[in-house]
């Protein structure tokens, strides 16, 4: 059985990047439970990050929800994953 508790969102991101923290607050105002993984300070999220776009990097944010990987701050893209995926707020 899975762990529904555990969100499906993860962010990756920098400190420095505006459209991290745009999204980030974007995904606050909606609810929308995540975890923030920085890559510049974590090296086991950056390897994670490099396998699940196959070592093309191009820039942050790169969001993976429920396995869909979203390049940037695409908000249709991201809306479409959550509703897809029936991702629902946090209470």
């Amino acid at each position: 059985m899975s762990d529904t508790s555990q969100p499906k969102v993860i962010v990756y991101s920098t400190t420095w990047c505006a459209f991290c923290k745009t999204e980030k607050q974007w995904l606050d105002h909606l609810n929308i439970p995540y975890i923030e993984k920085d890559i510049e300070k974590d090296a086991e999220a950056h390897k994670e990050l490099l396998d699940k776009i196959g070592g093309d990097f191009k820039g942050v944010p790169v969001t993976d929800i429920a396995g869909d990987i979203i390049l940037g701050f695409d908000r249709p893209s991201l809306q479409a994953s959550i509703e897809k995926h029936a991702i629902q707020p946090s209470k």
